[in-house]
């Protein structure tokens, strides 16, 4: 019995590591991107709204009332804002930050 709750320990360690692997592999954008998507989002000089009590992260699911705005860059379906002066990509499905833009 000792041996198979090794075992299964064992596993399950193995497949949370697998899985937090994964997840910090997540490619938001090409590195091509990157330097097209910063550069057309500081151009458009967006207000930046203020969202109390909220603690922006990647992950972090931003309430209906901030206004989503397109990326006018080929191939990238993430919306962006601005919140608290950072500007920051969003899944428009779920409308979770994928990504601070530095």
């Amino acid at each position: 019995m000792k041996k198979y709750l090794v075992s299964a320990v064992a596993g399950l360690a193995l497949a949370a590591g697998i899985g937090a692997s994964f997840a910090e592999d997540v490619v938001v954008l090409k590195p091509e991107q990157q330097t097209v998507v910063r550069e057309y989002i500081h151009k458009q000089k967006l207000v930046s709204v203020s969202l109390l009590g909220v603690e922006l992260n990647v992950g972090t699911a931003l309430p209906d009332t901030v206004e989503l705005h397109a990326i006018d860059v080929p191939d990238v379906r993430y919306k962006y804002t601005v919140v608290g002066d950072h500007a920051v990509l969003v899944d428009p499905d779920t409308r979770k930050v994928v990504q601070i833009v530095e």
